[in-house]
């Protein structure tokens, strides 16, 4: 049962309980006018008096029980069917207890009010619930006494933190204040060493379909599909990283009106191809000649769309061509792929389905289809007035394929924010079809913005005289780390949304929320157990041991920082923005450097000599090594211990 409708059920039973009062009241004041000489009249009223009782403890009851599972529910869509106590987030498992109060003391109120953020002042504890606030401004209508502070003080008297919470107090404008237990914290800080970033337990693994990359075979690549791809793999990264079950898919383009080019161009230039191969060798100037004689010459376009028609039609000739510009194709790019013309088949199929059902309308020679019955959008070409099929066509059936077939459901479309009203007609398309319902297959168009300004990892490198301490293979490793991850992290930390500058420069800087800083970020917190002869199994087994003590500030600020992965993971799986986790993963570092500084982990006398080795600080090194690799993973950038 939806929310919606139990709180109907709930407003009519409240609405006929008030009804059934009046009637209470009315034959009460009926029964102490009446002449008691009327014994009929009197015995009819006290039968209907009982009638009337019992009806209404019928209705409180049943008001109780709507109560009751409105309340099981919203545990249940918070807990999300996964036993809380094996979360590490201190956020997620306060933000479970505060929804399971404020169901229990307003169950007319929605979860959604509640909202909880780290607080940047020590003195107002850890964390800051709001939820008081917005419960406030929906009752105090009704309510005239209602209060903030009486609103936040019955949250409170439901609210059970467990472990999680040292203590509570309520702010004069109704915000409740949390203080995280040490004891918990520390412990999950020794987890994170002992288990590593663990995923968080989920409710159930979907089959995630992920559209990325999608460049055209015998077109260049542009930067575009490198920022598909980039934004594409990390997505995929995160989802695998959940234990999900995630398709990758690169539709790549070899279907189209470029291949029509191309065979024509291929039997003006090769009109043996059918008998004897021919030397395509460089696929690029090929296409780029049958581009020009596309655009400049009317009888060889015309002889292009006609090819694309008779490929479409599986003409055997046609097809011969076609697979030998693909295989010519392939000897550049090594992908796994599924073109256009994989769903060339599905797409005759769709179309008579579509024909049949009288969706289809004749415009000029060609076939549309519109996604709604008001026709207010643009609507999808799915026969071409020469008979061929479009992106339109071959887009909707690699859709309907991946809902039916696939079983998937969720399906993510990585691309520029160009194709994004296309995505959204194809939708309406779909479910005006029906074969889509958005209430059981999650959609996500992630768009991203354009790139403006389009061997200098190694020489960074050397500008710092890394030659001397790093071997040749180590300094290729590094160079090579550097180079990708560079590239990956200045597209990853923008806003996808946004247009940003591909500048080496920029990307090379070692200040700032740069890959290169937070390589060296790294490799410094490695180097800190390096250098006392410590490995990652001996800093483990000394966290089974010792448990991490943070009682100086910084590391408690730290330790909150590093549990905070799973919040950030949490909001990525919901709108898809990769650039949180680069903020985030600046943040860990910039607050490692300010405990760093201010927490020695080895004290040396004036000569080197160690003196003394604060074991529950270098777990907490490992501990912050241990999420920014996590990070880094996802990020798809290789993470090296010496640079």
């Amino acid at each position: 049962m939806s929310q919606n409708s139990v709180e109907q059920i709930l407003e009519n039973q409240e609405k006929e309980f008030c009804s059934l009062q009046e009637q209470f009241k009315s034959i009460i004041a009926q029964l102490e006018n009446k002449n008691t000489e009327n014994e009929g009249i009197l015995q009819a009223l006290e039968a209907q008096n009982i009638k009337l009782k019992h009806r209404i403890a019928v209705l409180i009851e049943s008001i109780e029980e709507e109560k009751a599972k409105r309340i099981e529910k919203t545990k249940c869509d918070v807990n999300d069917a996964v036993n809380i106590s094996s979360l590490i987030s201190p956020r997620t498992i306060l933000t479970v207890a505060f929804v399971k109060a404020v169901a229990f003391v307003y169950p007319n109120i929605p979860s959604s009010v509640v909202t909880l953020v780290p607080t940047t002042n020590s003195k107002f504890g850890d964390y800051q619930c709001n939820a008081a606030m917005p419960i406030y401004q929906q009752l105090k209508s009704s309510d005239s006494k209602i209060t903030l502070q009486s609103v936040a003080q019955n949250i409170l008297k439901e609210f059970d933190g467990g472990e999680v919470v040292e203590k509570v107090e309520i702010a004069n404008a109704g915000f409740i204040n949390i203080w995280l237990n040490k004891n918990f914290l520390c412990s999950k800080i020794n987890i994170l060493v002992n288990q590593g970033c663990i995923p968080p337990p989920i409710k159930k693994r979907l089959k995630i379909v992920v559209d990325f990359s999608s460049p055209n075979v015998a077109k260049e690549m542009h930067v575009g599909h490198l920022r598909s791809t980039i934004i594409g793999d990390s997505i995929c990264r995160i989802l695998e990283y959940l234990g999900h079950d995630v398709l990758r898919l690169n539709h790549i383009g070899d279907w189209g009106t470029q291949f029509g080019m191309l065979i024509a161009h291929l039997q003006d230039m090769y009109p043996n191809y059918l008998t004897e191969s021919p030397s395509v060798d460089n696929l690029q100037r090929f296409y780029k000649e049958s581009k020009i004689r596309f655009d400049t010459d009317e009888e060889f376009k015309k002889r292009a769309y006609d090819c694309v028609v008779k490929l479409q039609s599986f003409n055997q000739d046609y097809l011969q061509a076609w697979k030998l510009i693909c295989v010519a194709s392939r000897k550049g790019v090594n992908v796994v792929e599924r073109g256009e013309s994989f769903y060339q088949k599905k797409m005759i199929t769709l179309i008579q389905e579509l024909n049949d059902k009288g969706f289809l309308e004749d415009d000029e020679g060609r076939k549309i289809l519109w996604g709604s019955e008001s026709k207010e959008d643009i609507p999808f070409t799915i026969v071409k007035s020469d008979g061929g099929f479009t992106y339109d066509t071959s887009d909707l059936a690699a859709f309907k394929h991946r809902i039916e077939e696939e079983k998937a459901d969720w399906i993510i479309y990585v691309t520029d924010e160009g194709q994004g009203t296309h995505f959204q007609i194809m939708q309406n398309c779909a479910r005006r079809i029906g074969f889509y319902d958005p209430t059981k297959v999650r959609v996500d168009f992630v768009g991203f913005g354009v790139v403006l300004g389009l061997k200098r990892s190694q020489e960074k490198l050397k500008e710092k005289n890394r030659q001397s301490v790093l071997t040749e293979k180590e300094l290729d490793e590094a160079a090579e780390s550097i180079a990708y991850g560079c590239i990956k992290y200045a597209d990853l930390s923008h806003n996808r949304n946004h247009v940003y500058l591909f500048s080496f420069d920029k990307m090379l800087e070692d200040k700032g929320n740069t890959a290169v800083y937070l390589l060296y970020a790294y490799t410094r917190i490695k180097s800190i157990s390096r250098s006392i002869q410590l490995n990652e199994d001996a800093i483990i087994r000394a966290s089974k041991e010792k448990v991490v003590e943070l009682n100086h500030e910084k590391e408690w600020k730290l330790a909150k920082v590093l549990l905070q992965f799973y919040d950030i993971i949490e909001r990525i799986t919901k709108d898809l923005y990769m650039h949180r986790l680069c903020e985030y993963l600046y943040e860990v570092a910039t607050t490692f450097s300010e405990f760093y500084d201010n927490c020695y982990c080895i004290k040396r006398d004036a000569e080197g000599q160690i003196q003394e080795v604060h074991m529950d600080r270098i777990i907490l090194c490992e501990a912050t090594a241990v999420v920014i690799k996590k990070c880094f993973d996802i990020l798809g950038i290789k993470a090296l211990s010496r640079m």
